[in-house]
C-alpha cells in the first residue's frame, strides 16, 4: 500500500465519525482507531489477527439507536454504568445517549461481557454506531 491510500484513510476516519478502521491490502494490515481527539495509526504484518466476520456480527455490539452524544455515566462524579470486563444482565443499563435534550438511557437486549468501550464520554454518536464490543453469555 502506498503512501497517498494511506493518507486518504487517514482523512477518511479524520473527517468521519468512525471509531475504528482496518484495512487489508495483501500482507499489509493497516489498523486506525480513535482514542480521544486523535487517530491512532499502526501497520502490521498480522494479517491473522483479524477477526473473520461472521453471520451475527451485528450481535457482538451494543449500537447507538439515535443520532445523539454518549455518555458513560448519570452524571459526571458517579461511576460508568459499565466498565471492560463487567457481565451485563439484560434490561441493565449500559449508557445514555442525549438526542434533543432529553437523556435516552440504553439497556442492553441480551446478557453478555463488556469488551471494550468504542467511544469516548461525551463523543457524538451516529444511528448504528457501535458503542460496546460484548461476548454473549447465551
Amino acid at each position: 500500500m502506498d503512501l497517498e491510500a494511506i493518507e486518504r484513510l487517514v482523512a477518511i476516519m479524520d473527517k468521519s465519525s468512525l471509531v475504528e478502521l482496518s484495512v487489508e491490502d495483501g500482507e499489509t494490515k493497516i489498523t486506525m482507531s480513535r482514542k480521544g481527539q486523535t487517530a491512532q495509526v499502526s501497520l502490521g504484518e498480522d494479517v491473522h489477527l483479524a477477526k473473520p466476520i461472521e453471520d451475527d456480527e451485528e450481535e457482538s455490539f451494543i449500537s447507538s439507536p439515535i443520532v445523539g452524544t454518549f455518555y458513560s455515566a448519570a452524571s459526571p462524579d458517579i461511576p460508568a454504568f459499565v466498565r471492560v470486563g463487567d457481565v451485563v444482565k439484560k434490561g441493565q443499563p449500559v449508557c445514555i445517549v442525549e438526542a434533543m435534550k432529553l437523556m435516552n438511557e440504553l439497556n442492553c437486549d441480551f446478557d453478555c461481557e463488556i469488551e471494550a468501550v468504542l467511544v469516548s464520554n461525551e463523543q457524538k454518536v451516529e444511528y448504528g454506531q457501535p458503542l460496546f464490543r460484548v461476548g454473549r453469555l447465551d
